[in-house]
């Protein structure tokens, strides 16, 4: 039977909520399709859950509050860096923020697919909201490395180098040296180099297939570990050759008649990188979805990529083009079996929080439903339709459904989530713990309570990261009284931070997760400067994580031959056996010393801070872009998003707050920054400027709002206000 809704106001009424029609359209039209599920029995589970869990919700939002008003009273009554360390901790610990740690204990959690249990690799964060982004990540599973090196700047782009209009072929030989060196030092052969290789040969090896090298020469060369070799496939002349080294593939794809491998020792056409393992498909802070219209193009397109059926239409170089999701790789296995490999990227879903609600959804007394309830309910039921596809080997070879939770505050937090998951599953008629969660350590009480947070979770966890822009922004917000912070730079030179990553790993360890679940890194944030990349963040795997963020698909690619050098999992049985991070260290404010800094850095952190800022704020509310690259006042693109957002506008708040720069120096500030970043933007053609008449700009006063109101705003998030500011300017662009 279907079940008869009323409309009001052009809302649909159903089961005591009032959805908005587009929302109850997706639902009725798409969604419950996919699923096979009746009509009655979603919406009466979702007001179910509604009217389960909403006052709760609600109930730990004021508790943060609560919180965060005794902290600023304390740190009140003892201001400055130098207060007692030891009655500091005791007081967090008097009010609940601190919790002692229960008992030792290993997590549980069962059925987790080998890309986040077992394989080390990178890990893809993408906003969901563009179709066209989402694909491409879903795809990245597998990269180019010859692309990836000719490219970007990893490979210098001066002088002979460069790559020029068309193909440059002395750029070319020197992408081949440097991917000869990586097989050299990954796929070593005895007693040879890849560059000697004339040809690559299958030869028998008792029922199956062995891999040989034939050199320049005339000698043979054999893998100095046969046991990579795992398949090839052939296709007339050109052929590849499959191996494994650390859990990751690498094919090297040989073909005498192409271009690059006529030329390349070997005939060596390409080596092909499994690259981005898993991705984080992202309805958080890449996205500005801010009423029932965005989330539901952000469902659709999370529905879409669980189907297997997205697909995103767009112009290029003058050409009409189409983005579809990858199909499966199909190998010849060295016994002669099939051996087939995914395609796509392992993919999980990163909720929102549980500190917004939208209006796509009203509970019985008018009420907008908590955001972080609908994206459990509907992004869970998007991932079954995962179930129905066929043609490619499904997104978890275990029925497992990955949501990633963010901006949880302590272990009740994190137990709710454990308990809206479960009533997720009793809607859907799933087995308990189908829905696996990972935990995002990016607030300070989240932090020093990491153990009980996991212990929260055990049967369902698979995933924990740091996130340095976020959490810095808790630090600052919660510290918010105590006296004024260091500069961005040295923020992130001081003891805390470094105990915070440590402690991270340190706790993941000691909780069982290696083999179980990923402890991962956050993310580099310049796209453009692969060479840093290459140079720097080899640190994290070497630091214990098995997964970080990156910010394209090349740059996995990049960072994935980071994963062939390090044994992650020896790496971290290794650091089992260091003493943890230090608690105190974690818990000591990044506070600064006034009278180090003259006026001249102050106000060079200041111009930084607000053009970022800007830069930022003013793509989301004039164009609802969650996630971009910005140039910075230097004119690096930098990834930014409200991470980013929120570390920067917190700083200047707490800056104003204690007197180290003033009411009207910001405001000057913030204008004269406004012109840097329209004149940053002059050649969009869609772009509107912020200057001169800032007072009709609702992007500038968005900007300002975030800075001069941003003491106030409940743990310094940037979300009430940039998505209030969002719908004024989506309703002011309606026809009348």
């Amino acid at each position: 039977m279907t079940l008869q809704a009323s409309k009001t106001d052009g809302r649909i009424d159903v089961q005591g909520l009032s959805a908005d029609p587009l929302f109850h359209a997706f639902v009725e039209d798409e969604l419950l399709p996919a699923i096979d599920m009746p009509s009655d029995d979603f919406w009466k589970g979702l007001a179910a859950i509604v009217v389960e869990l909403t006052a709760e919700n609600r109930a730990f939002l004021e508790k943060r509050e609560e919180l965060q008003q005794q902290i600023d009273a304390w740190h009140q009554k003892h201001p400055g860096r130098d207060f007692d360390h030891a009655d500091y901790v005791e007081f967090l610990t008097g009010i609940g923020y601190l919790t002692e740690p229960g008992e030792p204990f290993r997590i549980e959690t069962r059925n987790v697919d080998p890309e986040i249990a077992s394989i080390a690799g990178p890990q893809l964060v993408v906003p969901v909201s563009n179709a066209r982004f989402a694909i491409n990540a879903a795809n990245a599973r597998w990269g180019s490395l010859y692309d990836a090196l000719y490219g970007t700047d990893v490979i210098p782009a001066d002088g002979r180098l460069a790559p020029g209009q068309g193909y440059n072929p002395e750029r070319g030989a020197a992408v081949i040296e440097y991917a000869c060196g990586f097989l050299d030092r990954i796929l070593p052969l005895e007693r040879a180099s890849h560059a000697e290789v004339d040809r690559y040969e299958l030869v028998d090896a008792g029922s199956g297939k062995a891999f040989s090298a034939c050199l320049v020469g005339g000698e043979r060369a054999e893998l100095a570990n046969p046991a990579q070799f795992v398949g090839y496939r052939e296709n007339g002349e050109a052929r590849s050759y499959l191996f494994r080294n650390h859990g990751l593939h690498i094919e090297v794809q040989t073909d005498p008649q192409h271009t690059v491998g006529a030329a390349a020792a070997g005939h060596v056409s390409d080596v092909v990188l499994e690259s981005a393992v898993t991705t984080i498909q992202d309805c958080e802070d890449s996205v500005a979805a801010v009423d029932a219209e965005d989330k539901v193009g952000v469902y659709r397109n999370w529905l879409g990529l669980m189907r297997g059926d997205l697909e995103a239409s767009f112009e290029k170089g003058g050409q009409s083009m189409t983005r579809k999701l990858d199909g499966d790789r199909v190998f010849r296995a060295a016994d002669g079996s099939e051996l087939r490999l995914p395609g796509l990227s392992l993919m999980l879903v990163r909720n929102v929080g549980h500190l917004m609600s939208n209006d796509a959804v009203l509970d019985a007394d008018g009420n907008e439903v908590f955001e972080g309830i609908l994206d459990a309910v509907v992004t869970a039921g998007c991932a079954m339709a995962n179930r129905n596809t066929s043609g490619r080997l499904p997104n978890s070879r275990h029925g497992s459904v990955y949501i990633v939770k963010p901006k949880m505050h302590g272990p009740e937090e994190v137990r709710f989530t454990n308990t809206l998951f479960g009533r997720v599953e009793t809607l859907y008629g799933l087995e308990p713990f189908t829905l696996k969660v990972g935990v995002m350590d990016e607030e300070r009480r989240t932090t020093i309570n990491l153990h009980e947070c996991i212990h929260s979770v055990k049967d369902r966890l698979v995933f924990i990261n740091t996130g340095f822009l976020d959490r810095t922004g808790d630090e600052i917000h919660t510290s918010m009284q105590a006296g004024p912070v260091l500069p961005k730079e040295a923020i992130k030179l001081e003891p805390w931070i470094a105990a915070y990553e440590d402690w991270n790993v340190d706790i993941g360890i000691l909780c069982g997760l290696p083999g179980k679940a990923q402890i991962g890194k956050g993310m580099w944030p310049k796209p453009d400067e692969m060479q840093q990349m290459m140079a720097s963040k080899q640190s994290h795997p070497e630091a214990g994580a098995n997964c970080a963020w990156v910010p394209s698909p090349t740059a996995a690619t990049l960072h994935a031959m980071h994963y062939h050098s390090v044994d992650v999992r020896a790496r971290q049985a290794e650091l089992a056996s260091r003493r943890l991070a230090s608690l105190d260290d974690i818990l000591r404010p990044p506070l600064g010393d006034p009278g180090t800094l003259d006026a001249a850095a102050i106000q060079e952190e200041l111009d930084n801070n607000a053009q970022g800022i800007l830069g930022y704020v003013v793509r989301w509310i004039d164009h609802g872009v969650g996630c971009s690259k910005v140039p910075d006042i230097k004119n690096t693109g930098l990834m930014e998003d409200r991470a980013t957002l929120r570390i920067s506008s917190q700083h200047i708040a707490n800056w104003l707050l204690h007197g180290i720069v003033g009411e009207e120096q910001v405001r000057e500030t913030l204008e004269r920054m406004a012109k840097v970043v329209d004149e940053q933007n002059a050649g969009d053609p869609g772009y509107t400027p912020m200057s001169p008449d800032f007072d009709r700009s609702i992007a500038f006063e968005a900007a300002a709002d975030l800075i001069f109101k941003g003491a106030e705003q409940p743990s310094g998030y940037t979300e009430p206000l940039l998505h209030a500011h969002r719908r004024r300017l989506k309703a002011s662009l309606r026809p009348a």
